[in-house]
Order: structure tokens, then C-alpha cells, then sequence
């Protein structure tokens, strides 16, 4: 009788002890697995800084920010850069040949009036950006300077300006986070 009461009480501290490993190796699990399916992940602000940013330029480009954004990140090429160079060469598409969406004075060599029309500002921003990346990049040009001196007939003075709005681009705060735009 004594050695029942013994496996008695054996079993009955192990069953009363099991349910709480159980539980607490479900719960751990569960955490885990909720932490795996829930990264943090800091949200991309890239889209809303540079729309607001143009926004203050009254910029006819503004709605396509995340046009260029993505042509940025398709053309590895640094998400400040093409817009920066729409800032140069046209004060952000507010100065372009009539009807041409060519803010980057895209195909319009020393003397030449129009250089290439595009059929819209996403259509423009894709084809600079697909230019910038295989016509100088591929080609070896590492910096914006690089690009300069074949994009510009003083390209000394357009790399300085490129890079002015590039830096200021990314130094660009909204005042206030209601000022952010919501991007889609």
C-alpha cells in the first residue's frame, strides 16, 4: 500500500506540473511565432518626404514621388538623384519645352531646343532613370560629379547643384508629421 501511494503521488505531481510546461512552451511558441510573423520593420517615408518636398516647390512632379521611388529602386540608383536633377535642369518640371514631360533636359545637347519628348511624367522619370543607370553607372560612373561632366556642357557647376538638392532632399522634414502626406 505504501509503495501505491508513493506512484500515487509520483504521478499526480507530475501531472499537475506537466500542464504548466505545456502551457508555458505553447505560450513561448505562440511569442515566438508571433514575433516571426510581425517584424519590425521601420515604415518607408521615402514616397511622402519627397512629394511633400516637391509640394513646396509647387512642383508639377509631385504626384509622381512614387513613380520615382520605384524607378529609383528598379535602376539602383539613389531615390534623391533623379528628382535632384529635375531640380537643376528644370526647377522641378516648371520650366521644360511645351508638351515634352522633360524636366531633366533629357537629349537636348548644347544648342538643341527640345531634346526628347515623353509621354508623361512617369514615363520621363522611367526613362532618365533606366538612362542614368545604363548609359553612366554601367559605364563605370560612381559619383554624381562622374555623371556631370558627360550630362552637362559645365558639368563642375551641375554637379554642385545636383548634389545641392540631393542633400537637401534628404535633409527634408515635413514641420509636422500631419504635414506627411499619405502614400499609397
Amino acid at each position: 500500500m505504501k509503495r501505491i501511494l508513493i506512484i500515487f503521488i509520483t504521478l499526480l505531481a507530475f501531472f499537475s506540473f506537466l500542464p504548466k510546461q505545456v502551457l508555458a512552451a505553447s505560450e513561448a511558441g505562440s511569442a515566438a511565432q508571433l514575433a516571426y510573423r510581425i517584424p519590425t520593420v521601420q515604415p518607408d517615408t521615402r514616397v511622402a518626404r519627397l512629394q511633400a518636398f516637391l509640394e513646396q516647390y509647387d512642383s508639377p512632379l509631385a504626384g509622381e514621388a512614387k513613380t520615382f521611388i520605384e524607378e529609383a529602386d528598379r535602376n539602383n540608383l539613389d531615390w534623391k538623384l533623379v528628382a535632384a536633377i529635375a531640380g537643376v535642369e528644370s526647377t522641378f518640371g516648371k520650366e521644360i519645352p511645351a508638351g515634352s514631360y522633360n524636366a531633366w533636359g533629357w537629349g537636348i545637347p548644347t544648342g538643341a531646343q527640345d531634346g526628347i519628348h515623353f509621354t508623361s511624367w512617369a514615363d520621363g522619370i522611367a526613362q532618365v532613370s533606366e538612362g542614368l543607370h545604363t548609359r553612366y553607372f554601367v559605364n563605370g560612373a560612381k559619383t554624381i560629379c562622374d555623371i556631370g561632366w558627360v550630362y552637362a556642357a559645365n558639368g563642375n557647376s551641375w554637379c554642385t547643384h545636383t548634389n545641392y538638392f540631393v542633400n537637401k532632399i534628404d535633409a527634408f522634414q515635413p514641420v509636422t508629421p500631419s504635414e506627411l502626406p499619405v502614400s499609397i
